[in-house]
């Protein structure tokens, strides 16, 4: 435990000063820690980093570097999509006799569970208004994650999916939920008081985020859980001591970014 709060002390600066300063610094972190994230996952789903793998760190950081042009052209997004899934459809046929059909599934889900999802992050702190939207992100995923640990462990009873995940309870699971919300709507609060965006009810919609963002944290972290479950692993890595790797600490961050990011869109229409 103590191994734990020291990371995250050591840590809490650094993840601060990119979120706050945003732009390239943010765009350049997003792009480190999605191959880093990526090298993780293909490793642990495949056993070892193989020659496929390398398709997708290229076309994974391709998207992270292009992600402004590829939101704003629908078309630039689809040839994306397309040159990836051919290329690595290309590299099957190529070496057929040795590859393994898995491992061109792995490498492609990778590239849109690692990179695509994290872009988000950034997506949201350039958006207007973002560097306040920006934080509903660890709100909702920090904020669930704290609850349910600490509701589950005086409270919980009944177990959630303990296949998955042994402590987890429904208590838990429940706590987090209700906690990242109100986390969420005094956020709300605070922000209706900072500025005000015409047509859009912040309170509402940080209350929104929170609510639905906890609880897809939570399947976020689950699906982490099923994916390490699968290959008989523990942590995906142990780069951060007490923590694991890249994505056992953002498993709950990756799925509640698009989360912030297009309710965000959907509600602040009007912005200009």
């Amino acid at each position: 435990m103590a191994t734990r709060i020291i990371s995250g002390a050591v840590l809490l600066p650094v993840l601060l000063f990119f979120i706050i300063y945003g732009g390239l610094p943010l765009h350049i972190a997003i792009a480190v820690i999605s191959v880093m994230g990526l090298y993780e996952f293909y490793k642990v789903l495949s056993g070892k980093i193989k020659l496929v793998h390398f398709i997708g760190f290229i076309s994974g950081l391709i998207y992270v570097i292009f992600v402004d042009s590829m939101m704003k052209n629908g078309q630039l997004f689809s040839f994306f999509i397309s040159f990836t899934i051919g290329t690595l459809l290309f590299y099957m046929v190529l070496f057929h006799k040795s590859v393994e059909i898995k491992d061109i599934f792995v490498t492609l889900f990778g590239v849109f569970y690692v990179p695509f999802l994290l872009t988000h992050i950034y997506l949201v702190r350039e958006y207007k208004y973002g560097n306040y939207f920006v934080w509903l992100i660890f709100i909702a995923a920090f904020g669930c994650d704290t609850g349910a640990y600490f509701i589950g462990r005086f409270f919980g009873k009944h177990k959630l999916i303990p296949s998955l995940s042994p402590k987890k309870t429904v208590e838990g699971a429940i706590g987090g939920v209700i906690v990242a919300t109100l986390l969420s709507v005094v956020f709300g609060l605070l922000c209706g008081e900072s500025f005000a965006i015409k047509g859009v009810n912040t309170l509402l919609m940080c209350t929104i985020i929170g609510a639905w963002g906890s609880v897809l944290s939570q399947v976020g972290d689950l699906a982490a859980s099923s994916f390490k479950r699968y290959m008989g692993v523990k942590d995906y890595s142990n780069l951060i001591p007490g923590h694991g790797g890249i994505l056992d600490r953002f498993d709950s961050v990756i799925v509640t970014a698009p989360v912030v990011y297009y309710i965000m869109i959907f509600l602040t229409r009007t912005i200009k």
